[in-house]
């Protein structure tokens, strides 16, 4: 089965299961509070963070450094806005994760190792040299 499939249908299950749950022990007037509270400081957080890591790219670029990992944070801290704007507590907990500088570069680094791990086991590709030969018929006016 597609992971993509797997994750679209268990995350919306995971996040209504949670949403009854943490309803009937705080109640659902605190729940829809909570919720609208994460989401609002999320999205502030994540506007600091994203401000701080253009900062940051930006110096890289002005001393003449290429701003690999700030590129990638931005991307994560956008894709952590999306989840904290989506109503639910899983959701919620995995933004709050990728925003969070600390969490994040762990995240990141345990991609990384893994894609390392993966490229060394594909090792299928074949060396050559290549001639570009010009013909006449090439050469149409």
């Amino acid at each position: 089965m597609n992971s993509i499939f797997l994750i679209l249908i268990l995350v919306p299950i995971i996040e209504i299961y949670l949403l009854i749950k943490i309803g009937s022990q705080i109640g659902a007037i605190s729940t829809i509070f909570l919720i609208i509270t994460t989401a609002v400081v999320g999205v502030y957080y994540a506007k600091y963070e994203g401000i701080n890591t253009l900062r940051s790219g930006f110096s890289q670029i002005s001393r003449k450094e290429t701003p690999v990992y700030e590129v990638i944070s931005g991307a994560a801290i956008a894709f952590a806005a999306l989840l904290l704007i989506f109503p639910g507590f899983l959701t919620d907990l995995l933004g709050f994760l990728l925003i969070f500088p600390i969490t994040r570069k762990l995240m990141f680094k345990t991609l990384n190792k893994k894609i390392k791990k993966q490229t060394k086991q594909n090792n299928d590709f074949i060396e050559g040299d290549y001639e570009d030969i010009e013909d006449e018929n090439d050469r149409k006016i």
